[in-house]
């Protein structure tokens, strides 16, 4: 896939802003046109539609989230490392506002309402999340590093779920340390303490 121009960078970030803020609907052309500063047939033109814009969107959030998860194992070869740091990262994104809200957890509540197009891209984000968690989980609890209850993909589930929803929680409070504070026993609970 090609790189876009700066401006439809632009428009992109734009739209993942006003989505983060109000969901799919939560935006128009005329929104991103004012915030980028073109002209809204600017936009037609990198993005013939809204779903092709969001469509872009949330591929290239696939894209970031394959990249990032390749980084973190070379960087954090340890399945409870990865974990602490996974939760780390959203936390830093929640308390400095760079990115307070997962773009596709968001839009998985309004699943009911999206175009199909944006349907598959969501759930292919949360297939691949699934499985990079599972298989994190899975090689720790082979190694004794991880203590699970359940199977790796149930414990993989549960611990998106916590994340998100810590998310969800940590908006509603408008409190930055609420993520922190469920994400704490969930871990706790995960990785063993040593002595």
């Amino acid at each position: 896939m090609s790189k876009p121009s700066n401006t439809a960078d632009e428009i992109l970030a734009a739209a993942r802003t006003f989505i983060v803020a109000g969901g799919y609907n939560g935006f128009s052309y005329a929104d991103i046109a004012e915030v980028v500063g073109i002209r809204k047939a600017s936009i037609h033109h990198h993005f013939p539609s809204k779903v092709d814009l969001v469509q872009t969107l949330l591929k290239r959030y696939l894209e970031d989230a394959v990249t990032g998860m390749g980084g973190l194992e070379r960087d954090v070869p340890e399945p409870p490392e990865l974990l602490r740091t996974y939760a780390g990262i959203w936390a830093r994104c929640i308390e400095d506002a760079s990115m307070p809200f997962c773009v596709c957890a968001l839009l998985a509540s309004e699943l009911p309402a999206l175009p199909p197009e944006l349907a598959v891209e969501v759930r292919a984000y949360f297939q691949f999340l699934s499985g990079w968690l599972t298989g994190v989980i899975e090689r720790g609890a082979e190694k004794g590093t991880l203590a699970i209850s359940a199977s790796p993909r149930i414990e993989a589930e549960a611990f998106m779920a916590t994340v998100h929803g810590a998310m969800l929680s940590a908006r509603a409070y408008g409190d930055v340390l609420t993520f922190g504070m469920i994400l704490t026993p969930t871990l706790q609970k995960l990785i063993p303490a040593t002595d």
